[in-house]
């Protein structure tokens, strides 16, 4: 049994071990000793306020959607209305409580970001309960609350014309 080891090297190969390869050329445009310019350091930083800017008005734009699925459940009590009141009312709470925040910018803009962000969930929240009182499911009439309502005690009681006090 022979324990020489093969060093035979194939075409389609590589060796990343190797401090130096020469077979891989850099890609097209690519040149190491120049610097980024200020310009694109500039542009980056305004990307990315302008992509947490989208990310805290993400909540707003749901709005007019949920304004038509709102308007196409309608108000009867079945399955799927609720539900879909229920997703309304359950996806801007667990958004508010998995808040963005490390993909938002900070400084100045980053705290007017973060109170938008909450404040469209809170007006999202605000949307579905609309919906359930308009479906009847939120209890806020009087007639809704009986079940905690003490009975009334008598007072007097009459038998045959008589009072029994």
């Amino acid at each position: 049994m022979s324990t020489k080891v093969s060093n035979k090297k194939f075409k389609w190969a590589l060796d990343f071990n190797v401090a130096k390869n020469t077979d891989i050329p850099s890609p097209p445009g690519y040149n190491p000793s120049v610097p980024q310019s200020q310009s694109e350091v500039v542009r980056d930083h305004h990307l990315m306020i302008k992509r947490s800017w989208d990310l805290a008005l993400g909540p707003f734009k749901q709005l007019p959607m949920n304004l038509f699925i709102m308007y196409m459940a309608g108000n009867s009590i079945s399955i799927f209305p609720i539900m879909m009141v229920g997703m309304m009312l359950i996806r801007p709470i667990k958004a508010m409580f998995a808040a963005p925040t490390s993909k938002m910018a900070d400084g100045t803009q980053g705290s007017g970001q973060k109170l938008i962000y909450l404040l469209g969930n809170l007006a999202n929240i605000a949307l579905a309960l609309y919906k359930c009182q308009s479906m009847g499911l939120l209890p806020t009439h009087a007639s809704d609350w009986l079940a905690f309502v003490e009975p009334q005690t008598r007072l007097e009681y009459f038998g045959g014309g008589v009072s029994l006090i």
